[in-house]
């Protein structure tokens, strides 16, 4: 029964005040928002408070079509939505289906306030997706336990998959209704088994990770370059920075682009995270076994690569290929601010971008791969060319990349014009080696790949034979090695000692790591 406050001219009747959960993404990170409905004695209308964006305040045309196409009758009454905390901005389409429930349930008795509510309508009523919705779940996740989440039915597989999450999945908005209206959460739930997704799966120490064996660019494709292949599963087994050298045709960028389907298998977490990055930067796409790969061009700007914007920062480049690789082709050609703006993420694998009003961070932990030629026409190291260089055009070409940069490469490998026909190992045989070591160093019981041990662990699991040690010692006189080239060569001859299986570094691993040491 409406109970009717006189103050003046204002009339507040119905102290009814349905509620209900939604969440907006504040940068990458997700804000619980309160979502509240009451109707008032006034003049109709319909208005939506709460710093809500443009996108939302849009949402009354499609939630008032929506409401009238199955059958719902507006008040002559003034609707009143808030979305709190009020200091929040909100944006995104995918506030439309919890508040057309909570306008559609204003005079019953049915409730949605446990449940966290997401997508956006169409004029007929049917709930649809948005590339919002799956980081502020994954977000949601991690901040909060046992959630009830209302979601379009399209999204159910794929967000079933992130843990600590109960997924119901609606088609359209009758049909939400008459799942709060039957209570249908009370039924048993039943969660998607992730097999659906992926074909290939590995088992270690209680923990899946899941591969893919298909391999559309084979390494089958290049022929010769026995050398240069056995880098690259060193590269790919401990997920090693590298830096291609060689004259134009030689078979760099074509081996890198290839190097993503021999990458180790990943988890399901790491997927998620690969994904939450993509819908961010509007990249929506199935959940794959794949890593990320991205190659931006030379001409790429700053914010394009490391992430930015004057009113919302966005992911760049640095930050999509999380988990996976970044390839960087034609080094020497980026600008010198990107080039030293590496050594953050390089090194600490995060990005952090400052704003006035606002910090965020970004994960970066990707393998770095470059390639670059001997000199400003390619020509230097060729067997059938003459070079055009002077030495002075060598000079600044070189000098374009700082020894700090060079130092964070793991990798250097001087690629040769290898003009043998002779077939040579292919992605399965590389993969094979990938996995072998993968499966090794999880075992031993890392967190983390070999490029990626913190110093303690390095100290953990990087044992040597004497004779290894020897040779180390030596080494770090005559080369003047400092900690940070020794770290590597460590994880370098570590890498080399899974591939075979072998649970101390020996002098013949370590002889090999330093081989691949930029002189």
């Amino acid at each position: 029964m409406e109970k009717e406050i006189k103050s003046g001219q204002v009339v507040v009747p119905d102290k009814k005040v349905k509620k209900a959960f939604c969440a907006t993404l504040d940068f990458n990170v997700a804000k619980k928002i309160f979502v509240e409905s009451t109707f008032m004695r006034a003049l109709p209308g319909f208005s939506i408070v709460g710093m809500a964006n443009q996108s939302i305040q849009e949402s009354r045309d499609r939630i008032k079509s929506a409401l009238l196409f199955i059958g719902f009758k507006f008040p002559s009454q003034k609707i009143t939505i808030n979305l709190s905390p009020s200091d929040i901005k909100k944006e995104g389409s995918h506030f439309d289906l919890v508040i057309a429930l909570l306008i559609a349930f204003q005079k019953t008795d049915t409730t949605c306030k446990d449940f966290y509510i997401f997508g956006e309508l169409g004029l007929d009523g049917e709930v649809k997706s948005t590339s919002a919705i799956f980081p502020i779940l994954l977000s949601l996740a991690r901040e909060y336990k046992d959630l009830n989440i209302i979601l379009p039915s399209c999204m159910v597989e794929k967000a079933s998959q992130i843990k600590g999450i109960k997924i119901y999945g609606v088609q359209s908005l009758s049909e939400a209704m008459e799942f709060f209206q039957e209570k249908k959460y009370n039924l048993p739930y039943k969660k998607i088994e992730i097999k659906e997704f992926f074909d290939e799966k590995i088992e270690v120490n209680n923990r899946d990770y899941y591969y893919d064996l298909d391999f559309p660019l084979d390494f089958a494709e290049v022929k010769g370059h026995n050398f240069l292949k056995r880098a690259l599963v060193i590269c790919a087994a401990g997920m090693h920075n590298i830096l291609l050298e060689g004259s134009p045709g030689c078979g760099k960028s074509m081996s890198i682009k290839r190097l993503r389907y021999i990458l180790p298998p990943v988890s399901i977490e790491e997927v998620l995270e690969t994904q939450a990055y993509k819908s961010i930067n509007q990249e929506d796409e199935n959940l794959s076994a794949k890593r990320a790969f991205r190659a931006p061009h030379h001409s790429s700007s700053k914010p394009s690569i490391f992430g930015g914007g004057s009113s919302r920062a966005m992911a760049g480049e640095a930050a999509l290929a999380h988990n996976g690789v970044l390839f960087f082709d034609e080094l020497p050609h980026f600008s010198k601010q990107i080039l030293e703006s590496l050594r953050e993420p390089l090194e600490n694998h995060k990005v952090l971008i400052s704003r006035v009003n606002s910090k965020i961070e970004y994960d970066t932990k990707f393998l770095f791969a470059a390639a670059q030629n001997p000199c400003p026409c390619g020509n230097l190291f060729s067997k059938i060319r003459e070079c055009r260089c002077s030495d002075l055009e060598i000079a600044r070409y070189k000098s374009r990349i700082s020894d700090p940069i060079l130092d964070r490469i793991d990798l250097y490998i001087l690629v040769d014009e290898d003009f043998s026909k002779k077939q040579s190992a292919n992605s399965n045989d590389m993969f094979e080696d990938v996995l072998k070591a993968f499966v090794f160093q999880k075992k031993r019981g890392q967190r983390e790949l070999n490029a990626n041990l913190s110093e303690m662990d390095l100290h953990k699991y990087c044992k040597m034979q004497n004779d290894a040690q020897d040779i180390l010692d030596k080494a770090i006189s005559n080369y003047g090695l400092n900690q940070r080239s020794v770290s590597k060569i460590l994880k370098i001859a570590r890498t080399i000692a899974d591939i075979d299986e072998s649970e101390t570094i020996h002098k013949n691993h370590l002889f090999e790591a330093l081989n691949y040491r930029k002189r």
